[in-house]
């Protein structure tokens, strides 16, 4: 993959993130027709960056090191140009049962969450410290995205890391890293397609990023450029690489447990690390680069959680993994991961039976957020139902934004607040 700068990723939560469990519709960006979120995907918001596009296709021209692995030098772009509509999410995410044997399953305690919704458009987004490069929010395919507007060092891409209460060392020994991504691209485009991509950084001081991603993810492969945590690439199959992968949202999903790293990409679990290089990860940050965008970035403190073949003892599981779609009651595929861990666990334990309970952050109308849990409560018990739990060990209700668990003034609170709860009976 070309040669990058780095990153800094993530981080925080993908899936959802943070479109988590119930998602609460007054968090949800105002919706953009698809043509104007192309154009402000065009402009990169009006604010001050349109004088900043002007002459930075020489910006973008790469330095001439080139990645172990490939030696050749695409032609870089400037900020995301126009790819035509976007195609609805509806008619192209996988199915659940494309998902059947997901089994990536989130942190339970979530420590940064970040879907945009706080911030302006055409704005640095507030949770995130600037590393290099310029970027900013703007609105794209009904949802609040993280964009490049301006290069720096030469190099085609944005780096930021989150505003954590410290600035390296924050990194818990097991967690799991989320996003959503894009990269629009137009019919017979003559760029680069390895141009457009995501990079995350785990391991740097106090100061900001100012090294290589560790690792990256473009329509071409998954590289680890530093070849710190590991020393390769994955060439992405035919049937998701390339233009395959273009014009639509990808779910990028890591999560690291006693030095163990798994990669996934949609249903595709693409990479296993058996032992990271260097276990002592510290920090993360997001880089992006080309036309690529991001949203829903979380980062969680736990992760791969193992039940299988064990007697449940607790009185709860609190899930952050099943997501819906924004204000509707349908499940996201990528919360499969979720619901099989709960399929097995019941299996295991023919005699549990447990209430399905949905909760929402105290954001929007109490009224709506408590008929949606709802609403996403009893959705959670069908689909559990159509993979084999019997009807008679399930019962479902929605609590609304009542019951918190967090604190709602701040982003990774409400994210927290946001949550499934499957309740012993």
């Amino acid at each position: 993959m070309i040669k990058r700068f780095v990153i800094g990723l993530f981080a925080c939560c993908l899936v959802s993130l943070t479109q988590a469990q119930v998602n609460n519709p007054g968090q949800v960006a105002n919706d953009a027709a698809t043509n104007q979120a192309n154009n402000d995907m065009n402009n990169a918001a009006n604010k001050g960056v349109n004088d900043a596009e002007k002459g930075i296709g020489n910006l973008f021209k790469k330095k001439n090191k080139s990645p172990k692995t490939d030696s050749s030098q695409p032609k870089q772009n400037s900020a995301p140009a126009d790819a035509g509509a976007p195609a609805s999410a509806s008619a192209q995410s996988p199915s659940l049962k494309a998902y059947d044997n997901y089994d990536f399953v989130p942190g339970e305690k979530i420590l940064f969450a970040e879907d945009f919704t706080d911030d302006l458009k055409g704005e640095f987004p507030a949770h995130w410290r600037l590393c290099y490069g310029q970027g900013v929010v703007t609105d794209f395919d009904g949802k609040k995205v993280f964009a490049l507007t301006e290069a720096e060092h030469g190099d085609a891409a944005v780096v930021m890391e989150p505003r954590m209460k410290k600035k390296s060392g924050y990194m818990p020994a097991n967690f799991t890293v989320e996003l959503d991504l894009y990269v629009p691209r137009a019919p017979n485009a003559d760029d680069d397609i390895r141009s457009h991509w995501v990079g995350l950084n785990f391991y740097g001081t106090d100061e900001p990023f100012d090294s290589y991603d560790d690792l990256d993810l473009s329509p071409e492969k998954l590289g680890f450029y530093t070849a710190v945590i590991y020393d390769g690439s994955k060439q992405l199959p035919d049937d998701i690489g390339n233009e395959n992968f273009t014009n639509k949202w990808h779910h990028l999903a890591i999560a690291y447990k006693n030095k163990q790293m798994k990669i996934y990409l949609d249903q595709n679990r693409l990479y296993v690390i058996p032992e990271v290089k260097d276990p002592a990860i510290n920090k993360f940050g997001v880089r992006v680069s080309g036309k690529c965008v991001v949203t829903n970035i979380r980062l969680a403190e736990g992760g791969g959680m193992t039940m299988l073949g064990q007697k449940f003892t607790d009185a709860k599981i609190v899930t952050h993994g099943i997501n819906f779609d924004i204000d509707k009651s349908t499940i996201k595929p990528e919360s499969m991961g979720t619901l099989n861990m709960i399929v097995q666990i019941m299996k295991d334990n023919p005699e549990i039976k447990f209430d399905v309970e949905g909760y929402t952050d105290n954001s929007g109308n109490p009224a709506h957020n408590l008929s949606l849990s709802d609403a996403r409560a009893n959705a959670v018990r069908a689909q559990l139902i159509s993979m084999g739990v019997s009807a008679s060990r399930l019962t479902a209700k929605g609590y609304g934004e009542t019951k918190p668990i967090a604190d709602n003034n701040t982003p990774d609170g409400r994210a927290n607040n946001r949550r499934v709860e499957f309740v012993k009976m």
